[in-house]
């Protein structure tokens, strides 16, 4: 079985493109939503979590995701200190999670897969780009948040030509190209890698 990196920018569309690869059947671990249930449900993060960002970083079980948020965005040294804390028990659950996928491949969503180090040990990964004034219009309509927060958001994730340059494939999601028959036809060439990679 393949494992697959699928990342791009914030308001990329790679959500969209993870939902279609599950419509054809393939699995997907999207990291961010893992790493956040892993804030909410490991101890130990918990504990480490509250001593670096207080006990308002909860509120009752909950993680308080604004609070944290509004530190980590405006604070590199916090971001960075976060990420190192949550992204290696995100990883360690994907490779669990690989480990139990039985079909042709499987697929690792993540905004931050280079940066975090998910990449390592994947067989490939794919990109998902989009121009930037398309992304901004698209999380300005998803989330109601200001262009200046979005670009901070974004200014935190890799360039995007420099994301791009690492992935072995690219999805272009700029309303020129229809975004599910590019999934398709990747799908169609990942099935036919992984049939190769079988037969040896």
């Amino acid at each position: 079985m393949l494992r697959v990196g699928l990342t791009g920018g914030i308001g990329s569309g790679k959500t969209t493109v993870a939902q279609i690869f599950e419509s054809l059947g393939i699995p997907v671990f999207y990291a961010d939503d893992v790493a956040k249930q892993l804030m909410a449900q490991n101890p130990a993060l918990i504990t480490a979590i509250k001593e670096e960002f207080g006990q308002q970083a909860y509120l009752g079980d909950l993680l308080n995701k604004a609070h944290i948020a509004s530190v980590v965005f405006s604070n590199p040294q916090k971001l960075n200190w976060l990420n190192q804390l949550v992204h290696p028990a995100t990883i360690q659950a994907a490779n669990n999670w690989f480990e139990e996928q039985k079909s042709a491949y499987a697929i690792i969503e993540a905004a931050l897969l280079f940066e975090s180090g998910a990449d390592k040990g994947l067989d490939y990964t794919v990109g998902v780009s989009s121009p930037l004034a398309l992304r901004l219009e698209r999380v300005i309509k998803r989330d109601g948040s200001s262009p200046a927060v979005i670009k901070q958001r974004m200014d935190n994730q890799l360039d995007e030509e420099i994301r791009d340059s690492k992935c072995d494939f690219l999805l272009f999601n700029n309303n020129t190209k229809p975004l599910l028959a590019q999934v398709i036809e990747l799908d169609k060439q990942l099935r036919v890698i992984s049939n190769e990679k079988a037969q040896g």
